[in-house]
């Protein structure tokens, strides 16, 4: 949680760190902000071992959870002050700006890019912005709707994980068709056609041959021909 990858990292950390805990220090002090940093980093370490516990090639490092926690704590508290996005000379809403984080770590774990520790990201948001409703529980009311625009998601893809594991196996949000060898096309086509022959059989047995429609008759038939 201390260290980073790059300098980069660590000065975009830092930055971060600098403009929402100025931002945050007056309404809430600097007590309240060490215990939001301290139970972001720890809660999104916990979330990154808990996503990745059966990736072996996996790794992560940076204090990104622990600021993000006090990112998603501010939008918790103010979730209509406007947010800047680097140099760019336009702000959009917090709430906007956290929906859209939401939704770019969820695909990030999803795709797996990268190492750039997107569940921890995501677990010390939601934490963060957790803590911080239990310590200004007036705000949940307050700011209701933003709050659970952020946090539904989140939960609903934790809830995904939880109940299914197999979900982060893929890639890709889409259902893969399964990759079939020609061996096993071959055994499931002679099982099918045993099914199918099997249920022609129990027909005649029930109903006798002159049930049969044309199709079955000429099934057995070539069934017949193949086992002789």
């Amino acid at each position: 949680g201390f260290l980073h990858s790059s300098w980069m990292h660590l000065i975009f950390n830092m930055l971060a760190l600098y403009i929402f805990g100025s931002m945050l220090e007056p309404y809430i002090g600097g007590i309240k902000i060490l215990v939001i940093y301290f139970a972001a980093l720890v809660g999104g370490g916990l979330v990154e071992i808990m996503i990745h516990k059966n990736h072996s090639d996996h790794s992560s490092v940076g204090a990104s959870g622990a600021v993000n926690g006090l990112v998603f704590a501010a939008i918790a508290l103010f979730p209509g002050m406007g947010l800047g996005i680097f140099f760019i000379p336009v702000s959009i809403p917090a709430w906007a700006y956290g929906l859209a984080y939401v939704i770019f770590s969820i695909y990030g774990i999803k795709a797996r890019w990268g190492n750039s520790g997107h569940a921890a990201h995501l677990g010390g948001a939601l934490i963060g912005m957790l803590v911080a409703l239990v310590m200004y529980p007036e705000m949940l009311s307050t700011n209701y709707l933003p709050i659970l625009v952020i946090t539904l998601p989140t939960l609903a893809f934790f809830y995904i994980i939880i109940t299914n594991p197999n979900f982060l196996l893929t890639t890709s949000f889409k259902k893969e068709k399964p990759v079939r060898s020609i061996d096993h096309e071959y055994n499931y086509r002679k099982a099918q056609e045993q099914a199918d022959i099997d249920a022609i059989l129990e027909k005649i047995h029930r109903r006798g041959m002159k049930s049969l429609t044309r199709q079955e008759k000429e099934a057995l038939e070539h069934y017949s021909k193949t086992r002789r």
